[in-house]
C-alpha cells in the first residue's frame, strides 16, 4: 500500500513509499548529509537511488542537477512520485536503468559527483533472501556486486571527481582494495555506531578519482546522541 511520509525533519519534504516495499532508513539520510563538495558540480548521479531520498536530501541542500537510477520499476515508480509530489522535476531526474547501463548516458570521464547506496550483502545459492523479491534485490547484490559498482564510478567520474559511499564495516577491506584497483582513492572515512558499547554500524566514505594518499577517518559518529540528523557532520 503506497502512503505519503515527511522526508524526516527536512522541512516540508514528503517521500512516498510503499508498505509491501523497501523504505528508506537511516543510512540514506546519512549518506546524503555526508556529501560536502558540489559547489562546482554541473550534475550529481545517485546509483542505486531507490524511493529518492537521497537525491530529495541532496535537493535540499544544493540546486545542482542530479540524475538518479533506479532498476527495480516499481521503486523507479515512488521515487519518480515523490520527485514530482515535492515539485523537483526540474532538478532530480529519475531513471529506471541499471547503472552498469551507465555508458548509455554518459561518454565516461565527465561527472564530478557519484552518491551510492548500494545492495550491503554478496549474493550467492545459500544466500538467506526475503521472501519479498524486491526487498531481496534491494539488500543483495543479484544484479550488482562492488566491484561492478566501482567499474562503473570509475567510468563516469572525471578526474579528482568524488564518489560518495555507504556500506558495511566488514566489507571495507574489500571496498579498499576497490578503491586502488579502479584509481578511486578513499580520503575520508566515517564510522557510525548506534551507541558507544556497540560495534560500527555503517562506514561513509568519500574518495576521490585519481588523488594522492592523504586518508583521513574522522572522529566516531553515536546515534545515541542525536535527536536529529540534519547537518550532524557540519556539528562535528
Amino acid at each position: 500500500m503506497k502512503v505519503i511520509n515527511d522526508l524526516y525533519d527536512y522541512e516540508n519534504f514528503k517521500i512516498v513509499q510503499d508498505t509491501e516495499l523497501f523504505k528508506f532508513s537511516l543510512d540514506s539520510i546519512l549518506l546524503a548529509e555526508f556529501v560536502d563538495n558540489v559547489d562546482n558540480s554541473d550534475l550529481l548521479l545517485d546509483f542505486c537511488a531507490g524511493n529518492g531520498a537521497v537525491s530529495l536530501i541532496l535537493s535540499y541542500y544544493y540546486k545542482n542537477k542530479i540524475m538518479a537510477f533506479e532498476i527495480q520499476k516499481d521503486i523507479y515508480q515512488l521515487a519518480y512520485e515523490s520527485v514530482y509530489l515535492n515539485q523537483k522535476e526540474k532538478q532530480i531526474t529519475i531513471v529506471n536503468d541499471d547503472v552498469k547501463n551507465i555508458k548509455k548516458y554518459f561518454p565516461g570521464n565527465n561527472i564530478d559527483v557519484i552518491i551510492a547506496n548500494p545492495p550491503y550483502f554478496k549474493y550467492h545459492e545459500k544466500s538467506f533472501l526475503n521472501k519479498n523479491e524486491k526487498k531481496s534485490i534491494a539488500r543483495h547484490e543479484i544484479y550488482l556486486n562492488l566491484e561492478e559498482l566501482f567499474k562503473c564510478v570509475s567510468f563516469a567520474l572525471k578526474e579528482r571527481g568524488c564518489f560518495y559511499l555507504v556500506h558495511l564495516p566488514e566489507r571495507l577491506e574489500e571496498i579498499l582494495d576497490l578503491c586502488e584497483k579502479y584509481k578511486l582513492r578513499a580520503k575520508k572515512i566515517q564510522f557510525i555506531y548506534t551507541k558507544s558499547d556497540k560495534k560500527a554500524k555503517m562506514v561513509l566514505l568519500k574518495c576521490i578519482k585519481g588523488a594522492k594518499n592523504a586518508l583521513m577517518v574522522m572522529q566516531p559518529i553515536f546515534i545515541e546522541d542525536y535527536k536529529s540528523y540534519k547537518n550532524i557532520f557540519r556539528k562535528n
